[in-house]
């Protein structure tokens, strides 16, 4: 590979920590950090996680290492919903059963679709701050409710964005890896060795089987 201005975007490795795991950091972990940080998570805020994939399970470890109280995290999957309890989600929601709820002061949407914001903006309490990291593949518009968006005067933000990069944080989400503040194993559920299991690792992602998180090539 050829990489561009490499003192920026790339980053050492701390020792001891295990290159499978190092993976994790470099997608799975600065976007999942990256959705709590756009919800400006506080101490002791109430977090409504929206999807525990990868993704919305490192929104759920960022969640908690931002400072949230209680964290409720929406999904079904029971490998993720174990794992999202290891990573500090207090109760579990099925969207399956009906509303996910609502009077929270922060949301993470890691999931979803477009109709997944106006849950978000319905459950979200004044002033609380939407922080959205999912990808939106389709439809033409997002609905936001008007009674439930305060009439326009609830001050409720919506905040969504593509995760940043580059060395520096890359260093510092390894740093929480090195240190002992976060374990990233429970991330990987599958792991491979050699160039002949990209293509069964990828046919996982694909079919997506229940007990998947996240595969490994090494």
């Amino acid at each position: 590979f050829h990489v561009n201005e490499a003192d920026a975007n790339m980053a050492l490795l701390p020792e001891g920590v295990d290159p499978a795991e190092a993976t994790m950091i470099t997608d799975m972990m600065t976007t999942g950090f990256h959705g709590a940080e756009l919800a400006e998570i506080k101490l002791g805020d109430t977090v409504c996680v929206v999807g525990i994939g990868p993704v919305g399970l490192m929104a759920v470890a960022g969640a908690n290492k931002m400072g949230a109280g209680q964290i409720f995290a929406v999904g079904t999957r029971p490998k993720c919903v174990e794992v999202a309890k290891f990573y500090g989600a207090t109760d579990i929601i099925s969207y399956k059963e009906g509303s996910i709820g609502k009077g929270v002061d922060k949301v993470i949407i890691a999931g979803g679709d477009i109709n997944t914001f106006e849950q978000a903006v319905k459950m979200v309490k004044c002033g609380g701050v939407i922080g959205s990291v999912n990808y939106l593949g389709s439809g033409d518009y997002i609905k936001i409710p008007r009674v439930e968006w305060g009439v326009g005067m609830g001050h409720k933000k919506i905040h969504a964005g593509l995760t940043p990069g580059g060395r520096l944080r890359m260093e510092k989400l390894a740093s929480l890896v090195s240190t002992g503040k976060i374990d990233l194993s429970k991330m990987i559920t599958h792991k491979f060795v050699g160039f002949d299991n990209i293509e069964p690792a990828l046919m996982l992602m694909k079919d997506k089987p229940k007990d998947l998180i996240k595969p490994v090539v090494i």
